[in-house]
């Protein structure tokens, strides 16, 4: 009983913290929303097309009007083995951006496609180039 004991005590004393735990977004330094997309099969040029004719000018749209700061979209080199195929990386002001980031894209996305049927349509058309992979929220080392 004292050895299952110990080993849980060595466990829990060993075992690295969660990512989270003890460490809360800082409200005040700058805040990057990653999102991983994978190209459907056969996709892949379509949806770059889809990137710069649609997406573009909606992100510019709401980089003006404050929703972000920047925004990168990378591909992984030549060679290498990733999950995704287009890493979208979106530098924000703070914690609070972040948490308003979706409305104003939204936001965005209405001025720059005043017309519902084509917003829909755009979002059909997305649906079938790629795939969310997962999105990630990273805080700059201050």
């Amino acid at each position: 009983m004292k050895s299952i004991a110990f080993a849980v005590l060595m466990l829990s004393l060993l075992s690295p913290l969660a990512p989270a735990a003890g460490q809360a977004a800082s409200s005040n330094g700058a805040v990057f929303v990653a999102y991983y997309w994978r190209a459907k099969p056969g996709q892949l040029e379509a949806y770059n097309q889809y990137i710069k004719t649609v997406a573009e000018p909606i992100d510019e749209d709401a980089r003006k009007a404050g929703v972000f700061e920047e925004v990168r979209t990378v591909n992984p080199a030549p060679g290498t083995t990733t999950d995704w195929t287009h890493l979208r990386i979106f530098r924000l002001k703070d914690a609070a951006a972040e948490q308003a980031m979706a409305a104003g894209l939204d936001a965005a996305t209405a001025r720059v496609v005043p017309s519902e049927a084509q917003r829909k349509a755009n979002s059909e058309r997305s649906a079938g180039l790629r795939d969310l992979v997962r999105r990630e929220v990273w805080t700059e080392l201050r």
